[in-house]
């Protein structure tokens, strides 16, 4: 069988990295701070000496636990994808080649997740250690097995319609695997909040009261439509704190946190309510899935480049069922490889979300405890090293939004 189109495939690429940068450029706020985004508080001024070396402490073993389990599957998934091994692996399972196709994902993935799992229980263990968490190691298990539930559902769609669009249309696979991709994509971002969200939570409205009643005035302060106020159930996992807005048009709640309402002033509540309404209100969702979407389409396109390439050097060939292992380790590469710029647009986002919570809220002593407490429940670093918060901080540091807060209170005095 002829290896796909190359002109296609990087046609493909073209029009998927055009669309990044066109969405990129028109939606994401890359200066969302009056007056530009000023240095990080020093972390003296915010918190003692021993809570910063807490922080730190539990952060750099985190770090490394982390880091070290990324590393161990990305071998596991070059070793099953670029030997022989993953390819004698895949040619035992029995099947038509769509059943193959999903027990190769089943079976590589199982692979992956057994290698790290001992970095995730020992990082487990340091949470429950350090009081992080409170959830049984049955729980924690259960949430493993759902995660993982998750992940191969959603790698088999994907391998589905790869390598059933390159079986069906050997030359041109690319572009309509890339346009199908690319919708899932967008579908994925409103199924998320009603098919996988119940999965991890159990959720119940939030009862009428003051807290309730000022939610919902926010939101219609921040013109952001909500059909409902929800509590998660999330204290019996967790001891951080946490608040988000899912859904979109009539199905779109505030979901809060049960140890947030419980533990937290109503003030800081509602900062960081506010921050998650801005981004309903700018869309981010939306522009997320949109990026997703372009991403999806040029990913596809530099797929169908690389696979070509190596199909000529004698590997499998992506209409085969032996190509999966070596498709998911190219998936995990390209991950590891995009994820500075996809971490540095989430910041520019998050910002705005911050600076949209302190301009309607106006109340930037009830931010900085929020963002403080945040801080110290999460036992988070107060200066994480440069190269892990360029390559993996979704966020802006608790320092640098509280320096905003700041500088946005003197600038409005």
């Amino acid at each position: 069988m002829n290896p796909p189109d190359r002109r296609v495939a990087v046609a493909v690429t073209l029009v998927g990295g055009m669309a990044f940068v066109v969405i990129a450029a028109l939606l994401v706020p890359w200066h969302p701070v009056p007056g530009g985004t000023p240095d990080p508080e020093a972390a003296a001024s915010v918190f003692s000496p021993e809570q910063i070396a807490r922080g730190e402490d539990y952060t750099r073993w985190s770090r490394v636990l982390s880091w070290s389990s990324l590393a161990v599957s990305l071998a596991v998934a070059c070793v099953l994808g670029f030997s022989t091994w993953g390819r004698r692996l895949v040619d035992r399972l029995p099947g038509w080649w769509w059943v193959r196709v999903v027990l190769a994902v089943v079976v590589v993935l199982v692979i992956g997740r057994v290698c790290t799992l001992p970095f995730s229980v020992m990082v487990r263990q340091r949470a429950l250690d350090h009081g992080l968490s409170n959830q049984p190691w049955s729980g924690f298990a259960a949430d493993v097995l759902r995660s993982e539930a998750v992940q191969v559902v959603a790698m088999s769609l994907l391998l589905l319609v790869l390598v059933g669009c390159a079986r069906r249309w050997s030359r041109a696979w690319p572009a309509v695997a890339g346009g199908l991709l690319g919708a899932l994509v967008l579908l994925g971002s409103f199924a998320y909040p009603v098919l996988v969200e119940p999965l991890f939570n159990d959720f119940r409205s939030l009862e009428d009261g003051p807290l309730r009643s000022e939610v919902l005035a926010l939101a219609d302060q921040e013109g952001v439509p909500v059909d409902d106020v929800l509590v998660a159930d999330a204290s019996r996992r967790t001891t951080t704190l946490n608040a988000y807005v899912s859904g979109f048009g009539s199905t779109r709640r505030v979901v809060l946190y049960d140890n947030l309402v419980d533990d937290v002033p109503q003030r800081e509540v509602l900062s960081v309510v506010a921050h998650e309404l801005a981004h309903a209100k700018h869309d981010d969702v939306l522009t997320g899935s949109l990026l997703g979407a372009a991403g999806a389409v040029a990913g596809v396109g530099l797929l169908a480049l690389v696979t070509g390439s190596l199909a000529r050097r004698g590997r499998p060939a992506l209409r085969e069922p032996a190509s999966v292992p070596m498709v998911l380790a190219l998936f995990a590469i390209g991950t590891l490889l995009a994820s500075p710029v996809q971490n540095t647009i989430s910041r520019h986002i998050e910002t705005r979300a911050d600076v949209d919570a302190l301009e309607v809220t106006r109340d930037p002593e009830a931010f900085e405890a929020v963002q403080r407490q945040l801080a110290l429940r999460s036992l988070a670093d107060p200066t994480p090293p440069r190269v892990s918060q360029f390559w993996f901080g979704s966020h802006p540091t608790g320092l640098t939004r509280i320096a905003i807060a700041r500088q946005l209170d003197d600038r409005g005095r």
